[in-house]
């Protein structure tokens, strides 16, 4: 595992060796990079390096030589600058909220708002509405991410493991902590062995079986999410990367005019494929409460209701 890491690293450095070192990342480091890579070198490597030792591997091959001009990595940086600029353009795109006269943000920003709504009650219920914080934040942070690719002086954060994978563990982890939170430890594992599913002498049998494929299937979807995010935006980056070198004159206008719509459809793309599986992981460990099954039905006593409406 962490050979393939290390292999995907290198990979990563290529990429970033294809490109000029951002000015903002020279900046961070010129100003912050001595005093982190002093703690890096005093406390966070030797760690590293007994938890490598023990794979036949060092930091180094995994994170690169450590030096002052890489204390704080490019896809730190850029992560941290993709947050900020989500803030920035929500920010801008509320602009003055009007009810009678909406400006064009408004309206943008309201359509993205009742898709992610309407999306997740689809898949959750009504009462999934209380994880749309969350699960909008992934969806409009990861889209930056991917568009940054467009920005000149900036790089996608999402076209580097570290970052696609940390993004797929803070759904794993959310996506089991609504499931601990809501059904109990003994009941989120119970789901695991598929009680909802089997009784009896069926659970006895088919338990232990479900109880293992579902522990390996959940084990390994952080390691999905990051790598789908990751290997599309990396690939993208590599082909516009590859292209622009061939120097021929139709590369200088229309090629890169056909990558950059190729490029924002991934990214559209890539943004909705991650939240739409968090969606469904949080749809697989989260039910309305007892009292309110009927009315996501549409139906009490076998009689038809309207669907509620939500405001």
């Amino acid at each position: 595992m962490f050979m393939f890491l290390a292999a995907v690293e290198e990979a990563e450095g290529a990429h970033g060796g294809g490109h000029s070192t951002p000015a903002l990342v020279e900046l961070v480091n010129h100003y912050i990079g001595e005093p982190v890579h002093h703690f890096q070198l005093q406390y966070t490597k030797p760690v590293w390096d007994q938890i490598f030792a023990r794979f036949g591997t060092t930091a180094e091959s995994v994170f690169g030589v450590y030096t002052p001009e890489n204390a704080v990595p490019w896809y730190t940086v850029m992560f941290i600058a993709a947050c900020i600029i989500t803030v920035a353009v929500i920010w801008i795109m509320r602009g003055r909220m009007s009810e009678g006269e909406p400006g064009g943000g408004q309206q943008v920003l309201e359509v993205s708002v009742l898709s992610i709504r309407g999306l997740l009650e689809d898949i959750v219920g009504p009462h999934g509405l209380k994880y749309f914080p969350v699960v909008a934040t992934f969806a409009i942070l990861i889209l930056v991410s991917n568009l940054m690719a467009l920005v000149p002086g900036l790089l996608p954060p999402s076209a580097s493991t570290s970052v696609t994978f940390a993004l797929g563990i803070a759904s794993f982890v959310y996506y089991n902590y609504i499931g601990v939170k809501e059904n109990g430890l003994m009941g989120h594992l119970g789901h695991f062995a598929g009680v909802s599913y089997f009784t009896g002498a069926m659970l006895f049998v088919m338990g232990p079986v479900m109880f293992v494929i579902e522990l390996i299937s959940n084990a390994v979807r952080p390691l999905s999410l990051g790598m789908r995010l990751f290997g599309n935006i990396f690939g993208d980056e590599q082909v516009g990367g590859q292209i622009a070198q061939v120097g021929a004159p139709y590369t200088y206008w229309v090629v890169p005019a056909i990558l950059m719509a190729l490029t924002v459809f991934a990214s559209v793309m890539q943004a909705f494929i991650f939240t739409l599986l968090s969606m469904i992981y949080i749809g697989e460990v989260s039910h309305a409460p007892h009292g309110d099954h009927s009315q996501e039905h549409g139906h009490v006593d076998g009689n038809e209701i309207a669907a509620p409406v939500l405001t």
